[in-house]
């Protein structure tokens, strides 16, 4: 799904319905241009006023009073109690205070208005107003589940997400990955979603790192507070580079209160400021903002002086060396020092490490806040600046860079890449995420995180650049981390390029939020190329003063494309621009295809059999000439419900799960029978009902979620899941078994000793068989004949190489191996049903392997959603269907639709049924043939 609409489902909800240049509407009682927001009564944008107000009193009080007076146009009951202030920031004689909506007392999600006021000769007028006030709220806010079952499941969902990408990069041993620590959830309270009416749910931060792969792991999981379903996860991980790179980015609110009391213990001791050098990794040497700290009897890099004027907080490098990112992503890490010297002069180590260039850097970063834009740090209220560096991956390079809320984590780069705080845009790009955090906070995902992302680009460029003396019109003006490679060319070893041409007709990427938390890098440009080409265009400052306040006076948490060119549009105006420079910017946007509407654009080449289904983590099936999947209405604002047609379009979908509150997710069918889980709070069903009709029968109940459905007469198939990650294959028989029938590893016990991943077919249920063996894990394909309860055991000659999801036929086992937990790339193995024959159809190595995620198949054809090894995100790396015969002979593209594709069922023949992000929507769609190659 695509942009902020898309990350609550309803994305009618953020796209104005007035262009941003259209002529100026007036307001029922005041003079101005109003712009209307979709599904609400509040207006998008007011602007073009001077109305007055309290000159006396707070200007949260003034703000809220004049929403209030104003009760006819803004349409907010009660600005006094649904409004609370959040943040007020003055410049000169301007105020703009931030209010964040609730709903009976219950946060909104992305609910913030922004009220712009004039103080001036003890005067106070209100100049215009712009954000989302969601009028529709009428939903309940008493939860039926508590926060424990919430935490749990918000737990479950983040595993199961895990899981679904853990073939898509390196993983650790399993020894390893058995030590791990289990993941951890935080309750963080009650949160509205402003779908439609409303949706209640818990709010949970998940945190810790992956079990297998050890990458950082701080996933906001929304778990509907009806049902116990997961409506909404994101990772709050916010990276310079895209997640290929291996990075982590969260906040953590624990760690600037650790750190000042690190500080503050510090300080104690007698302390002097001093000017200090240093070598940058560039070679140039540079004068350091440093202090001597009696207490450790040396000079350490910690700068007082910038903010001696106001809140004496400090600018401080931390030395980080010898922690992974795991350790610093959300929290601040034991044992960390401020990097330290005998005098003033730093060395050699501070130079490699990266510290001179962080320190360096964030001083100018600071500074050109300051003098630019008149902004006292980060927040605006002069907050302590701390930079960790030379942080590992697990002892390994990390090339990579995050912001986390309350500090800069810079990677230690590796051979080709310097320390990543070596550029100076990389570390203007994350201490931007901190002003965007402190203003618009625009939320990580979807259009609103791609705009965060080409804010942090843009910001981070024009501060080098300007350092730099690098004039716009310089081809390489737009190149981000050009300068971190050691042996590469800058062109070749920039993240990202500013100047890339980018639109939203050619270049935009539908993505889930399990894909680069939607985009929020892929389609990052599109958006940051429009405003560098404003600066291209105009004076760069002025350029700089109309992005910075469309960022801090305009914008609001989820905004998407549409929503930042009109704020742009609007802060250019008021910064009194002329028409022929308020007419470059409008070019600007043009240019790259943000546009009002430009979302409609979008083309595929599948067939469409359920439009928008509004649906979270919920997989389609397919069989016997049928499909079956979950749908929500058309604002995502009911509970899912499953729904059932013929793969060939002909016929009208039924409704085959009741439309109850419960939400009804994963259906599978066999084209006589669809197979479901039913969420309810602390139950879990797994629901059965013949697609001729009849009652819904209830096959088994749990507290914990089933996993990899499958059905095939009277017999279901899935995965079980306990306590701990603790799963097994099982199976029952309709009508036959009270109770699932669980199929044990072959042998050994421990936490990773386990059966998972199931396929039925022909009364044979394929599995992976993960056990220990004489003190080593051991991988192995099974095969069990329910009637007769006969196994067979794949045996494998590489058994450390990971089993994943497997498919059987009428004549062969398939399933997906991993040999190498390095690459994370993925053999497609097939044998016979006895056992024998193991082949590779296709490969884990050379230029046609895949890193494969999820396999189908019927006795024609065998489908992998796969993405392909790069080394970056871009539309031929997004996970897409491939197609293989079953001897591997004939390999071709099932689809050539551009964005992500999510799921996959095989039908009869070469027929896939899937979900598919293409067009910012998730539609379910089909084709009957592969399209093959799509070069």
């Amino acid at each position: 799904m695509s942009g902020a609409a898309a990350l609550i489902g309803a994305a009618a909800l953020v796209v104005s319905a007035v262009p941003a240049h259209a002529d100026p509407a007036k307001p029922a009682d005041g003079p101005g241009q109003v712009i209307p927001a979709g599904k609400t009564a509040t207006p998008a944008l007011v602007r073009g006023i001077r109305e007055p107000v309290a000159a006396s009193g707070s200007p949260a009080d003034a703000a809220r009073g004049h929403l209030a007076e104003k009760k006819g146009r803004y349409r907010i009951a009660d600005p006094g109690r649904d409004l609370r202030p959040v943040q007020t920031l003055s410049s000169g004689t301007t105020e703009t205070v931030r209010l964040q909506q609730r709903h009976r007392g219950v946060e909104v999600l992305g609910g913030q208005y922004v009220v712009r006021m004039e103080h001036k000769d003890g005067k106070r007028v209100v100049t215009g107003t712009s954000g989302k006030y969601f009028t529709g709220l009428k939903a309940a806010t008493t939860p039926d589940v508590d926060e424990e079952l919430a935490v749990e499941r918000a737990v479950g969902a983040t595993e199961d997400r895990l899981a679904a990408q853990r073939a898509a990069g390196p993983r650790k041993s399993a020894d390893d990955a058995e030590k791990a620590p289990p993941l951890t959830g935080t309750a963080r309270g009650l949160v509205v979603l402003p779908k439609g009416e409303g949706v209640l749910t818990q709010h949970v931060t998940v945190r810790g790192a992956d079990p297998a792969t050890g990458r950082p792991v701080l996933q906001e999981v929304y778990i509907d507070a009806r049902s116990g379903y997961p409506v909404l996860q994101y990772s709050a991980i916010k990276t310079f580079g895209a997640p290929s790179a291996d990075a982590g980015k969260g906040k953590a609110a624990d760690a600037s209160r650790t750190a000042a009391k690190r500080t503050a213990a510090a300080a104690d001791g007698p302390q002097d400021g001093a000017t200090g050098t240093g070598v940058r990794l560039d070679g140039k040497s540079v004068d350091l903002q440093v202090t001597k700290d009696a207490t450790r009897n040396e000079y350490v890099m910690r700068d007082l002086s910038r903010m001696r004027d106001s809140t004496h907080n400090e600018l401080s490098t931390w030395d980080a060396r010898g922690k992974s990112v795991d350790e610093t992503s959300g929290t601040w890490p034991e044992g960390v020092k401020e990097f330290g010297s005998a005098d003033p002069a730093f060395g050699k180590d501070a130079t490699e490490s990266g510290a001179v260039d962080a320190h360096w850097a964030a001083g100018k970063v600071y500074d050109y806040y300051r003098t630019v834009h008149g902004r006292n740090s980060l927040n605006g209220r002069g907050m302590a600046i701390r930079s960790l560096v030379g942080v590992s991956y697990w002892g390994m390079p990390y090339v990579n860079a995050f912001w986390d809320g309350t500090k800069m984590v810079y990677g230690n780069g590796d051979a080709e890449y310097r320390p990543l705080s070596a550029g100076l845009d990389v570390v203007g790009h994350e201490m931007t995420h901190g002003v965007v955090e402190n203003s618009a906070d625009l939320v990580y995902a979807g259009q609103s995180g791609a705009m965060n992302e080409a804010i942090a680009d843009y910001f981070g460029n024009a501060i080098k650049n300007d350092a730099r003396g690098v004039a716009m019109d310089d081809p390489d003006s737009g190149l981000l981390g050009e300068s971190l490679c050691r042996t590469k060319s800058p062109r070749d070893c920039a993240f990202r390029d500013l100047n890339d041409g980018r639109t939203t007709s050619k270049s935009f990427l539908g993505v889930g939020f399990g894909t680069d938390n939607g985009g929020v890098h892929l389609n990052s440009t599109i958006f940051s190329g429009a405003l560098w080409d404003i600066r291209q265009d105009l004076d760069k400052t002025l350029a700089d003063k109309i992005v910075y306040k469309a960022l801090t006076e305009y914008m609001t948490p989820l905004d998407g494309f549409t929503e930042g060119r009109n704020a742009v549009l609007a802060a250019a105006k008021d910064l009194k621009v002329t028409d022929a420079q308020l007419r470059t910017v409008e070019r600007s946007f043009n240019a790259h295809g943000i546009v009002p509407g430009w979302e409609l654009a979008m083309g595929v080449d599948s067939d469409q059999l359920l439009g928008r289904v509004n649906t979270n983590e919920s997989r389609a099936g397919a069989g016997g000439g049928w499909w079956a999947a979950s749908k929500s209405n058309d604002d995502g604002t009911e509970a899912y419900s499953v729904w059932a047609g013929r793969t060939d379009g002909t016929g009208a979908p039924k409704l085959i799960s009741p439309n109850d509150g419960r939400f009804h997710v994963d259906p599978v069918t066999d084209g006589k029978t669809v197979v479901w889980m039913s969420y309810k709070g602390r139950d879990i069903q797994l629901l059965a009902r013949p697609l001729a009709g009849g009652p819904v029968k209830v096959l088994a109940t749990s507290r914990y979620r089933f996993t990899s459905l499958a059905v095939e007469g009277k017999t279901v198939a899935f995965e079980l899941h306990g306590r701990r990650g603790y799963t097994a294959a099982a199976y029952l028989r309709m009508g036959q078994d009270d109770e699932p029938v669980r199929i044990p590893p072959s042998a050994g016990t421990g936490r990773f000793n386990r059966t998972n991943y199931p396929s039925l077919h022909n009364g044979r249920i394929a599995f992976a068989d993960e056990h220990r063996v004489d003190g080593a894990y051991r991988n192995d394909v099974g095969i069990l004949d329910v009637a007769t309860g006969n196994r067979t055991t794949v045996k494998l000659t590489d058994a450390a190489a990971e089993a994943g999801p497997t498919a059987i036929t009428g004549k062969h086992v398939f399933w997906l191996s991993t040999p190498d937990y390095e690459t994370g790339l993925t053999a497609v193995r097939r044998a016979d049903l006895d056992g024998g024959n193991v082949v590779d159809i296709s490969p884990a190595t050379g230029k046609d392997a895949l890193r494969g995620v999820l396999l189908t198949a019927s006795d024609e054809a065998v489908t992998v959603l796969a993405q392909t090894p790069d080394t970056q995100y871009r539309n031929e790396t997004l996970s897409k269907l491939w197609q293989f015969s079953p001897d591997g002979a004939r390999k071709g593209r099932v689809s050539c639709n551009r964005g992500e594709q999510l799921g996959g069922a095989a039908d009869t023949g070469t027929r896939v049924v899937w979900t598919d992000a293409t067009t910012g929507y998730t539609d379910l769609v089909t084709r009957h043939r592969p399209a093959g190659n799509c070069g």
